[in-house]
């Protein structure tokens, strides 16, 4: 299985440190300190989840002549912040796009939702029954963020990133998905209120950031040396390393448990801040015009409910 290309959507508004210290006192640099976030962007009038996915899945299409629309047989989506929990993000792409009778497919498991997506694909292309698939990742983050709420108001950005998948290679920039190795750790600590988003009673809440941290950077190191020992590869054939992008102190936590120099990591918290499931895969985005033949990349990745993985990509 390939990625053949990816491409991403960020709304225009860009919301700076400086606008929570007016609204809520606290210090930009106490926010740069903590999470490593300057700015984010927030989805503006008439934008929501399903917007921005349409639009990110128009981007990667439009830059991939070697995929037809009408070849589409799939459509995978993922979020933990829908604008309709029925007609999904991945409804509204099939409908813009305008393809009809094929699969479609919406998950969620919180900021690991993209791998869990892509081995959805793996899925359906492993039984025969698609061949060139689009997952999308969006988040609307602020449509459910209290900006008040000083223990994780600040944290979170709006984003949609696309991937186009074939089972088949296209040309050689594709990447090979060599391995997607996943799991779910909701037996351990606080994963079940740790973070939490439940729109009946209120938006997303961190309350047990700590938590939070702690595990992040246990299973992103470990999975990603699982899946390394699996490949019976080393870590200094490792080229990029993409984390979740949650908060840079966890980015550096895991490469100093891993031995990786800081400039092996893929980072875009800085200016984005938390875009949720779409996050890695903007970075994926980011790095794409670097990657050379023989380059290997891994994404690993944390959520909410301390569900976790790693892929393996090959160029």
């Amino acid at each position: 299985m390939y990625i053949h290309q990816v491409a991403s959507y960020l709304p225009e508004q860009v919301v700076t440190n400086e606008h929570f210290t007016n609204l809520n006192g606290l210090s930009a640099d106490w926010i740069i300190e903590r999470t490593g976030i300057r700015e984010r962007r927030k989805a503006g009038p008439g934008e929501n989840t399903n917007t921005m996915a349409i639009e990110a899945t128009r981007r990667v299409l439009a830059q991939a002549p070697a995929f037809p629309v009408a070849d589409l047989n799939l459509i995978v989506g993922a979020t933990y912040t829908p604008h309709d929990t029925i007609y999904t993000l991945a409804h509204a792409v099939q409908r813009d796009l305008g393809i009809n009778d094929i699969p479609v497919v919406s998950i969620s498991s919180a900021c690991s939702s993209l791998l869990n997506a892509i081995e959805i694909v793996e899925g359906y292309f492993a039984m025969g029954k698609a061949s060139r698939a689009v997952v999308v990742v969006s988040e609307h983050n602020t449509a459910y963020n209290n900006e008040s709420d000083t223990v994780a108001g600040h944290l979170w950005g709006d984003g949609a990133s696309a991937l186009l998948l074939t089972k088949e290679r296209l040309a050689p920039t594709d990447l090979r998905v060599v391995e997607v190795l996943t799991g779910g750790a909701a037996v351990a600590g606080k994963a079940d209120e740790a973070v939490t988003l439940k729109p009946v009673e209120r938006g997303i809440v961190m309350p047990h950031g700590r938590d939070v941290f702690t595990y992040a950077c246990q299973y992103m190191a470990r999975v990603t040396r699982q899946l390394l020992e699996r490949q019976h590869l080393g870590l200094d054939s490792l080229d990029y390393l993409i984390p979740h992008q949650a908060n840079l102190r966890i980015t550096k936590n895991v490469l100093q448990q891993l031995g990786l120099p800081p400039e092996r990591a893929v980072s875009n918290i800085e200016h984005l801040g938390n875009t949720g499931c779409a996050g890695a895969a903007i970075g994926l985005g980011d790095t794409w015009p670097l990657l050379q033949p023989g380059n290997r990349v891994i994404i690993t990745v944390f959520g909410g409910g301390y569900s976790f993985g790693a892929m393996l990509l090959e160029r």
